[in-house]
């Protein structure tokens, strides 16, 4: 089986449908090894999410059965506010920041996507129509661009992949996942990844950097 490797999936903790047990146990039948519960959060909720999902991290891993790694998605906060939410976010305990980005389905405040990367996020996810000179920063600040295996966020996967190509942005594969089969195969996932534009070496570069992301989290 493939070795599957994602960091943008939802739980009870937020607006998922399973408690992080169960995502983990379904993640890892289809060969996940290593798994990031990044919760829809937010200033208020910032406090109370992170500590859970640490805690549900650290209950998984001392099972020994794939890694998991405790993240959360800063989602639909101001881009005054998103370097605050992501500053904030780490001093709690979470080991990775995806920012909601500039989807295409929903109603994200422009400027978002620049917000979030200039603030240090590690993954912006499904930024939409992102700029060039936002993926520009991007590659140089060596933040993900997600490619998004989520319906309605997955409409702009070929203009993103075209750009992190041209500039050397870093891309990830996210499933955004939030309840029973939503957690794709890496061969499905990869599908994905070519029906956007990019080419086999591009995502098994991509996956690639998907596990040592993961790897480098679980070893600290």
């Amino acid at each position: 089986m493939d070795r599957m490797f994602d960091y943008h999936t939802h739980s009870i903790i937020s607006d998922g449908e399973l408690i992080p047990a169960e995502l983990v146990r379904r993640a890892e039948v289809v060969g996940y090894r290593i798994l990031g519960i990044s919760d829809h959060s937010d200033l208020a909720t910032l406090p109370t999410q992170i500590p859970v999902i640490v805690a549900a991290a650290k209950a998984e891993n001392a099972a020994g059965r794939i890694g998991v790694v405790a993240g959360t998605e800063v989602t639909h906060v101001r881009p005054a506010q998103i370097g605050e939410a992501v500053r904030l976010a780490r001093e709690l305990g979470a080991q990775y920041v995806v920012v909601h980005g500039e989807t295409l389905s929903e109603p994200v405040l422009p400027g978002t996507n620049r917000a979030a990367i200039e603030a240090g996020a590690d993954i912006l996810a499904h930024p939409g129509l992102v700029g060039d000179d936002e993926v520009g920063l991007a590659a140089e600040r060596g933040v993900f661009l997600e490619i998004s295996g989520r319906k309605g966020h997955s409409l702009a996967n070929g203009h993103v992949a075209r750009l992190a190509e041209k500039y050397g942005a870093k891309l990830l594969f996210g499933s955004d996942t939030h309840t029973v089969g939503d957690s794709p195969t890496r061969a499905f996932a990869e599908r994905i990844c070519r029906a956007a534009g990019l080419d086999e070496d591009a995502v098994e570069r991509m996956f690639r950097g998907a596990e040592a992301f993961g790897s480098r989290l679980l070893a600290k």
